[in-house]
């Protein structure tokens, strides 16, 4: 092994880290937006928008994001309709349908994961809300939905640890990420064992940060669970010769 080539590799796989942190950072961001959605039909106790998010859920769920990514990016264009429909600017190009598979597959994780989290919110917690007068999103915005992340946030987490190692698949449809870029050196050096632990080292780093912010995240929203701050007290008194003094002596 060249130390110097490890050098050449990592600066090289440098130039697609920000393709990974904007693949990673969109997908997470869309996808908890939709996640909410699914989360909601689940909960809307409507049977058709119950079983739409169900079946949602047991799809993206029970495929893998793979075959996923094939679908979206080869699979769709072999139909004329989608070529020429308004929707062909952006699924002809491989970044948006790596964002959108990435996307529909987190939200997927991760509205079972805030349904979980909304269930574990306290009914007395809602019913007290409902009796100081709170309107139905009053309560769901300072009560439910701040109960709900604090719950949700670990597995949440998970899932956003897990989506930045998958945007490592985007390398497959021509993304030139840290992963495509690693690719395309071991094709040129035949030097895997390098090549890779400089790729694993990179993600590595990135999900060590992640996971340092979602420390931070959850030692904010759980100040309830924080060990108390240790008060010592004086054992001095303030009047002289330690006496404590005592009201209604007589003189």
């Amino acid at each position: 092994m060249s130390f110097e080539f490890f050098a050449e590799s990592f600066m090289a796989m440098l130039a697609g880290l920000p393709l990974t942190l904007k693949l990673a950072a969109t997908a997470i961001a869309l996808g908890a937006c939709l996640a909410l959605i699914i989360a909601m039909m689940r909960l809307s106790g409507n049977f058709v928008l119950d079983w739409i998010a169900r079946i949602y859920v047991f799809v993206f769920r029970g495929t893998p994001l793979l075959v996923q990514i094939f679908i979206i990016y080869y699979g769709l264009s072999q139909f004329p309709a989608v070529r020429y429909s308004f929707l062909w600017p952006i699924l002809r190009e491989p970044y948006w349908c790596a964002v959108i598979a990435l996307t529909m597959n987190t939200a997927a994780y991760a509205g079972e994961i805030i349904r979980g989290g909304l269930l574990s919110v306290p009914h007395g917690q809602i019913e007290a809300a409902k009796a100081s007068g709170m309107s139905r999103f009053t309560t769901f915005r300072r009560i439910v939905m701040p109960l709900a992340i604090r719950q949700a946030l670990p597995a949440y987490g998970n899932e956003m640890i897990s989506m930045v190692k998958a945007t490592s698949l985007a390398s497959i449809i021509t993304l030139m990420e840290v992963t495509g870029i690693a690719a395309k050196l071991i094709a040129e050096s035949y030097r895997a064992i390098e090549v890779f632990i400089v790729a694993g080292a990179i993600y590595l780093a990135i999900n060590f940060i992640l996971t340092r912010l979602l420390l931070l995240a959850e030692y904010r929203l759980t100040p309830y669970l924080r060990q108390p701050v240790p008060v010592s007290v004086s054992a001095s008194t303030s009047n002289s010769g330690g006496q404590v003094p005592t009201e209604g002596k007589s003189s």
